[in-house]
């Protein structure tokens, strides 16, 4: 067996055991390579699953890589597993963590300019969730700190990257308004389920 593919059968092993996302960094340093390199056999084992339409999936979280389920098979998983009471995040927290994910870094002056209303409950509680986190602080006046979205946000919600977000044109689409409030991940399907009971709603 050729050193590459000892490395990425390596490598599925550890996604699979890990559970939570890998970062590249931790993978590479296991064998002694380039974070690239690790990125390219990662990227590759990937598509490898893609193409051949297996039930687990890779998928890219930022700096990291996770092993998970194929969401065509959703129904199936359901079935086998017995229900579980989700919580769902509320409107006004929705509402906060769009607006930071697109304006990010953002302080929560300029979350309650845009929504009129205070925010500091809804900030705290997405930061207990892992929602969003600090970025450091603004050179305005008072130095406010500033919010940014995390891998936690990016793999609750299915995208790769920030980058995936759709058009801020559609933001309207990506929030429910109904009674469940959800937000959509990257390919159409419900990421996050949060419903928060009286204690929580923030």
């Amino acid at each position: 067996m050729s050193s590459k593919k000892i490395i990425k059968s390596a490598f599925e092993s550890m996604l699979f055991l890990w559970g939570e996302p890998l970062e590249i960094k931790a993978a590479a340093d296991v064998f002694g390579i380039k974070n690239e390199e690790a990125v390219e056999y990662l990227d590759e084992l990937a598509r490898e699953y893609e193409e051949e339409g297996r039930g687990l999936r890779i998928r890219k979280i930022g700096k990291s890589y996770q092993m998970t389920t194929a969401a065509e098979n959703e129904e199936f998983i359901e079935r086998l597993c017995t229900p579980v009471k989700v919580k769902r995040l509320s409107q006004s927290a929705l509402e906060v963590l769009a607006i930071i994910a697109y304006r990010q870094p953002v302080s929560k002056g300029e979350m309650e300019a845009i929504r009129g209303v205070r925010c500091d409950r809804v900030v705290e509680g997405l930061l207990k969730k892992e929602l969003i986190c600090e970025k450091g602080r603004s050179q305005a006046v008072g130095r406010p700190i500033l919010y940014g979205t995390t891998d936690n946000f990016l793999r609750q919600f299915g995208f790769s990257s920030i980058k995936e977000l759709p058009e801020i044109e559609d933001l309207e689409g990506v929030l429910t308004t109904d009674d469940e409030d959800t937000l959509m991940g990257a390919d159409g399907t419900e990421q996050l389920t949060l419903t928060l009971d009286e204690s929580e709603n923030f």
